[in-house]
């Protein structure tokens, strides 16, 4: 499982020119899930999201997490996260997981990452706008595999 974390200042998703769901200060969290992934994945991803500590304390150091600044998080399926790309110019998504089970898996990940921190998502599937205002800019990646 790979997570693409953005702090952000405000966040939308909007599919076929209709708002979905939008967020003000938080997280933006593009989800990507591989062939053996599970609910092991899940909760390690889930209990790192909401501790990591990339949100500024009173010092202006990152100190803080989003658990601390009572933010909101706006998650996206991206399944382009397992792109390989050694191979010639078009990726390959061989190692990405197939849709149905990867729609499970991030209906659980974001039932489970709502139950600590207010969560909303895109449309799994969908062909989505993202509107990202990164904060700071702050992005890190997360991989349950290393």
């Amino acid at each position: 499982m790979k997570v693409v974390v953005q702090r952000s200042k405000k966040s939308s998703v909007s599919v076929a020119g209709q708002l979905i769901n939008e967020i003000d200060e938080g997280l933006v969290l593009l989800v990507g899930f591989t062939l053996d992934d599970g609910i092991n994945d899940i909760e390690w991803m889930v209990k790192k999201i909401a501790n990591l500590r990339i949100f500024d304390d009173e010092s202006g150091v990152m100190n803080k997490s989003i658990l601390d600044v009572g933010g909101q998080i706006l998650s996206i399926s991206q399944f382009t996260l397992y792109a390989d790309t050694k191979k010639g110019n078009r990726p390959s998504y061989i190692r990405a997981m197939k849709n149905d089970e990867a729609k499970k898996l991030y209906e659980l990940f974001n039932k489970k990452m709502n139950e600590l921190v207010p969560t909303v998502p895109g449309v799994f599937g969908a062909d989505m706008l993202v509107s990202i205002s990164n904060d700071g800019p702050i992005t890190i990646i997360l991989d349950t595999k290393g």
